[in-house]
C-alpha cells in the first residue's frame, strides 16, 4: 500500500525531497506585491486579453458603480473605530494606489511601535476612499500587507469577513489556508465554487485531500497527455500521489519562488522545505507541533519580531523543554528559562544575575520590545539595586505598563531620567546631549509638519500616519528632522501613546 499524506487539517510533518522549479498556475497570474502569492490558481479569464488591441473609448467623467446597499470590501475591517480611535473618514480622501504603495514599502524591520501602527491601520474598519476606481484596491493592498508581515490569521479572518468567493479574494484565502493548515476546508470551498478557476495541479491536490486518489491520478495522467501539466508539476504531483515510485532518487531543486501549493505538496511527501529563507508567511507552517522544537522557536521569533504573533506564544516555546545545545536560539531559551525561574521563585539575587544575559540575548535577536512586553511589569515589582535596577527600569519603560513603571522609578542616568519624563508626559524636560535626544524633544514639543497636517485635515489621516511611519524606517539612525516630524505629527492628531512608545523605543531599544 503506497504511503499517503496525513488527512488531518494541517500538513504532515515528514521529511521531504525538494523539487525543480514549478510553474503552478503561472500562466496569466495576476500581478501582486508578493511574488509567491496566487500562483496556485489561474487568473480570471479576462486577463488573457490584456495585450489585445482595443478601440479607444470615449472619454468622460470617471464613475464608480456599485449596487445600492452593497458594502465595499475596502470598508471591511476587524477593528472598530472605538478600538482604534481613528475617525471613520481616515482614508475617505486618499488615493487607494498611494496607500497601497505605502503599505508595500513598509520595512519589515521597523521599530515595533510603527509595526503595531501599520497592522492597526490594515485591520481598521473605515469608510472607503471616495475616489477609488477599483473598489477593492485598498482591501487587497491591506491583505497583501498582512501576508507580507506573516499575519496570516488576521488576513484569513479579514478575507472571511469580507467574502472570498471571487477569484481575486479566493486565491489569497486559498494560499493562506494552505499555510495555516486549513487545506481541506479550502478544497471544499473550491469544489463548491467552480467560479474561482483552480488550476489543474490545485484540482489534483484537492482530489487527493478528499480521498479520491484514483481520480487524482487519472486527472494527472490526462493533464500529462494533453500537455496541461509541466514537467516540474508532473514530478511534484507524481511524488505526492505515489512517493514509493521515487524512493532512492536524488532530491530535485526547490521551486523559486516557493508557492503555498508547492510547499504543501513537498510537505506531504515528506521533505518540508526549511522556512528561514522563505517569505515570512511560510514561517507560520513551522508553528505546528509536528515541527522540531528549534524550528518552532525560530519561526515564532520571526513572527514576534514582525508583531504578527503574541509574545506569549514565543515564551511558551522557550520554556517547553531543556535546551539541547548552545548558541543562537538555545542560548536565548536558556537565558529566558533562568530569568523566568528566578521571577517565579521571587528571588531578587537570582533575578539580578539572570537579567543582564537575558536582555543581551534578546537585544541581539531584535526581540527586546517583545521581551519587555513579557517581563517589563514583572521586573518593576522586584527590588533590585545598581545596574540591575537600571536595566529593569529600561525594560519596564519599553513595556505596555511604561506609565506605572515611570511613576515608581528612581532613574540614576540622564537618558533614563529623560525616558521617565517622556513616559509621564513631561515633554518639556531638558534632553541629555545628543542629536537623537534633541530630535525626540523637538518632536514632543514642536509643531507638526504642515504637509502631514494638511493631509490629516483632508480626510487622509491614515495615509499621513503611514507617511510618518516611513519617516522612521531608519529607527534611531533616521534623520533627526524626520524623527521630530513624525513624533510631532503623532502628538498633534491625538496619538499620544504612539508618540510616547515610539520615543521610548528610539531611546532605549
Amino acid at each position: 500500500r503506497r504511503s499517503r499524506p496525513s488527512e488531518q487539517g494541517g500538513p504532515c510533518g515528514h521529511q521531504v525531497r525538494l523539487i525543480a522549479p514549478m510553474a503552478v498556475g503561472a500562466q496569466g497570474a495576476p500581478e501582486s506585491a508578493i511574488p509567491w502569492l496566487s500562483d496556485s490558481l489561474a487568473a480570471p479569464q479576462a486577463s488573457s486579453t490584456m495585450d489585445e488591441p482595443v478601440a479607444a473609448p470615449l472619454t468622460g467623467p470617471e464613475v464608480t458603480v456599485m449596487p445600492l446597499g452593497q458594502t465595499r470590501r475596502d470598508a471591511v475591517g476587524l477593528l472598530s473605530t472605538r478600538l482604534t480611535g481613528l475617525p471613520r473618514d481616515a482614508v475617505a480622501g486618499s488615493d487607494p494606489e498611494r496607500i497601497a504603495d505605502l503599505i508595500q514599502t513598509l520595512p519589515g524591520d521597523a521599530i515595533p511601535a510603527m509595526q503595531d501602527l501599520a497592522l492597526m491601520l490594515m485591520l481598521a474598519e473605515l469608510d472607503p476612499p471616495r475616489a477609488a476606481g477599483d473598489t477593492d484596491r485598498l482591501f487587497f493592498a491591506r491583505i497583501d500587507g498582512l501576508l507580507r508581515f506573516g499575519a496570516l490569521d488576521q488576513a484569513q479572518a479579514l478575507l472571511e469577513r469580507a467574502g472570498a468567493t471571487d477569484p481575486e479574494a479566493f486565491r489569497r484565502w486559498w494560499d493562506t489556508s494552505l499555510l495555516t493548515g486549513f487545506d481541506t476546508r479550502a478544497c471544499d470551498a473550491m469544489t463548491a465554487n467552480p467560479g474561482v478557476a483552480p488550476t489543474l495541479p490545485a484540482r489534483i491536490f484537492c482530489l487527493s485531500r478528499s480521498g479520491d486518489w484514483a481520480a487524482a491520478a487519472l486527472t494527472l495522467d490526462t493533464g500529462r497527455a494533453l500537455g496541461m501539466i509541466t514537467d516540474e508539476e508532473d514530478a511534484l504531483l507524481a511524488n505526492f500521489l505515489d512517493p514509493e515510485l521515487f524512493e532512492g532518487l536524488p532530491p530535485p531543486v526547490p521551486p523559486r519562488p516557493m508557492t503555498p501549493l508547492a510547499f504543501r505538496l513537498l510537505d506531504g511527501i515528506g521533505e518540508t522545505p526549511p522556512t528561514l529563507d522563505l517569505p515570512l508567511a511560510f514561517a507560520v507552517a513551522d508553528l505546528r507541533p509536528t515541527t522540531g522544537w528549534k524550528s518552532q522557536i525560530e519561526a515564532a521569533e520571526r513572527l514576534v519580531r514582525a508583531r504578527a504573533l503574541d509574545p506569549n506564544r514565543l515564551l511558551a516555546l522557550y520554556t517547553e523543554g531543556r535546551p539541547s545545545a548552545s548558541g543562537g536560539v538555545w542560548d536565548r531559551a536558556a537565558s529566558i528559562q533562568k530569568l523566568d525561574t528566578a521571577l517565579i521563585a521571587g528571588d531578587p539575587v537570582a533575578v539580578a544575575s539572570a537579567l543582564p544575559q537575558a536582555v543581551a540575548r534578546m537585544r541581539e535577536a531584535g526581540l527586546l520590545v517583545p521581551f519587555a512586553d513579557l517581563y517589563g511589569e514583572r521586573l518593576s515589582q522586584v527590588r533590585l539595586d545598581g545596574s540591575a535596577a537600571d536595566l529593569a527600569l529600561r525594560v519596564g519603560l519599553l513595556s505596555p505598563a511604561y506609565k506605572r513603571v515611570a511613576r515608581d522609578a528612581s532613574p540614576t542616568l540622564p537618558r533614563d531620567a529623560f525616558a521617565v519624563a517622556i513616559a509621564q508626559d513631561d515633554f518639556a524636560a531638558p534632553p541629555p546631549p545628543g542629536n537623537l535626544m534633541q530630535a525626540i524633544s523637538d518632536g514632543l514639543t514642536g509643531p507638526a509638519p504642515d504637509r502631514l497636517t494638511r493631509m490629516a485635515q483632508g480626510e487622509r489621516l491614515a495615509e499621513a500616519l503611514l507617511e510618518a511611519a516611513s519617516l522612521l524606517s531608519g529607527g534611531a539612525q533616521a534623520d533627526p528632522q524626520d524623527i521630530a516630524d513624525a513624533l510631532a505629527f503623532f502628538r498633534s492628531v491625538g496619538l499620544l501613546d504612539v508618540a510616547r512608545r515610539t520615543a521610548l523605543q528610539l531611546l532605549l531599544a
